[in-house]
């Protein structure tokens, strides 16, 4: 189910990120590359010990908590999801 729930929080996140305004093509490629890397971790089985992906999450939602609140609910909720799956 946590996989399921990961998932959904990336189909919304990518919503998200298609949003965005065109003036924010940095943005939109950081968050695009996050997704398409977690999504790639889903499908490989995500390590329990991946540090660096919690950290990585933890770095968006602090760029982009006061811009683009929605997003970093989002990236809150998979690492949510994460911590679940004991990650």
């Amino acid at each position: 189910m946590s996989k399921e729930n990961l998932r959904n929080d990336l189909e919304r996140l990518r919503s998200e990120v298609n949003q965005l305004s065109s003036s924010q093509p940095e943005t939109r490629q950081r968050l695009d590359t996050l997704i398409t890397d977690l999504e790639n971790r889903i499908d490989t089985e995500i390590d329990n010990d991946d540090g660096n992906l919690m950290e990585d999450i933890r770095d968006y939602i602090s760029k982009f908590e006061t811009e683009h609140p929605r997003a970093t609910a989002i990236l809150n909720d998979i690492m949510v999801t994460l911590s679940n799956m004991g990650i």
